[in-house]
């Protein structure tokens, strides 16, 4: 039944779905997680004991390191905040052809402070595919060692291995279904990496910056589309679905890789992404404003739920690069501006970082030159509720019929003559019930899923000339 046609009997013959159904919309609760890299490549940071202390000041309480460091661990040590620690490329070989350096190394630097210091994982190497010193080889070799020492002391049901790789390790990434890994890579190291992480039921880490793309493409990539603003989209030639951001596309064409090689079950999380706050001349797009509307528009993504298009169901879970803007960084200027601190903690920019964080917060505080200001409105700290269209007809009726029926939206409106009736379909009127219902549940957490069928946005919605309030 479209909604052109419901009345209000209808609605009360909601009460004989099942309760279960109900439920789910109401509890389904997909919101990712957020946490930051602690990069350390500098000589001006404060000590680790000031660093976790910002950590808690910020609700941050998930950090990655890119080593071990002793001090760092043992500041780390029960503040509640998880870890993700890494072992280094220039130790993998050691690794892969040592079994009893593997041990060693897990007694000396895991499970002397674990569980005091809560690691959750290791990033074994970093974007090993692309390193020039040829560490691919070791990779598979030196994962299969550590697991077999973190079984030893008893660690293998805590924590997690997984290896970052960067999205220069596909093939094909556009369209997103198209997505696939470089042919010379998969027997080597892909598919024993993926057959790893299946069966450890650990997750792949991923390194996705939207900003390489952009700065490399900026006449063909709309900046609102890089930054997580209201846009027009793209819509998947070979699958049909409608990507609203480039992180997301990024995703969903690791997920393809993946699925074309057998591996649907294996879970992402993105280890590394951010935006520079400064760079040099032709590094198109880096800036303060880009920089907050880019970090801050992902975390409202992440912290409101849901997942990709292809995968919506996969809550995101993201490390922002990084915690500090570090000096000694080689490499370009941006290199070295990609932290959301000065080393005197002072912030670069504001943007929130949890989602107690989001309310009446901006994501674009800044001032700067015409080439770097947003070319749309920055959000005004408010979040709507809109309707998924890739979840498919039957499933947003499903939950509409629910909102204006047991859940208690004010659906008034799209009624045939009334303000929002207009355009008639079945996404847009859709949009307007969750909205009710998630504003009705003053945008708490998990109001805004309906089992997969909506999400939330940090831009009003627009449908015709219908106003979606905020507030009831």
């Amino acid at each position: 039944m479209s909604m052109a046609t419901f009345t209000l009997p209808f609605f009360l013959s909601l009460l004989l779905l099942p309760l279960f159904s109900l439920l789910t919309f109401a509890a389904d609760n997909t919101t990712g997680t957020i946490g930051i890299n602690y990069g350390r490549i500098a000589n001006n940071l404060p000590p680790p004991e000031k660093v976790v202390a910002l950590f808690k000041s910020q609700g941050i309480n998930k950090v990655k390191l890119y080593d071990t460091d002793a001090a760092v661990l043992t500041a780390l040590a029960n503040s509640g905040i998880n870890v993700v620690v890494a072992l280094p490329n220039e130790l993998l070989s050691s690794a892969a052809n040592d079994p009893s350096f593997a041990d060693q190394w897990v007694q000396a630097n895991i499970s002397h402070y674990y569980p005091q210091t809560q690691i959750e994982a290791i990033a074994v190497g970093n974007e090993v595919f692309a390193d020039p010193n040829n560490t691919t080889k070791f990779l598979v070799p030196a994962i299969t060692n550590l697991q077999s020492a973190l079984v030893k002391h008893n660690l293998s049901s805590s924590i997690k291995l997984s290896s970052p790789i960067a999205l220069s390790a596909l093939q094909n990434s556009y369209p997103p279904s198209s997505g696939s890994f470089k042919p010379d890579l998969i027997e080597p190291a892909v598919k024993p990496l993926l057959d790893f992480l299946s069966k450890t039921s650990s997750y792949l880490m991923i390194n996705a910056y939207p900003f390489f793309a952009y700065e490399a493409n900026a006449d063909q990539i709309s900046l609102d589309y890089a930054l997580f603003r209201t846009n027009s989209g793209n819509v998947d030639s070979g699958n049909g679905l409608r990507y609203n951001s480039l992180m997301e596309a990024q995703l969903d064409a690791v997920f393809a890789a993946m699925s074309a090689l057998g591996y649907d079950d294996v879970k992402l999380v993105v280890t590394e992404t951010g935006w520079p706050s400064n760079g040099d001349e032709n590094e198109i797009g880096a800036g303060k404003a880009n920089a907050a509307a880019y970090n801050g528009n992902l975390v409202k993504r992440v912290l409101t739920g849901g997942g990709t298009p292809l995968k919506p169901q996969d809550p995101l879970n993201v490390y922002l690069f990084a915690l500090f803007n570090e000096n000694q960084k080689p490499g370009p200027t941006s290199e070295r501006n990609y932290g959301l601190f000065y080393p005197d903690e002072g912030k670069v920019y504001d943007i929130p970082l949890t989602l107690a964080g989001l309310s009446g917060a901006q994501t674009n505080p800044v001032n700067e030159s015409k080439a770097q200001v947003p070319t749309t409105a920055p959000s005004s700290g408010n979040t709507w509720c809109v309707a998924n269209a890739n979840a498919g007809d039957e499933k947003l009726q499903t939950a509409l019929d629910y909102a204006c029926g047991e859940g208690g939206a004010d659906c008034r409106s799209i009624q045939e003559g009334s303000t929002c009736f207009n355009p008639n379909t079945l996404e847009a009127h859709a949009s307007y019930a969750f909205n009710s219902y998630y504003q009705k549940k003053a945008r708490g957490t998990g109001t805004c899923d309906f089992g997969g069928a909506a999400y939330v946005v940090a831009q009003p919605p627009r449908y015709g000339t219908c106003e979606y309030p905020t507030g009831y």
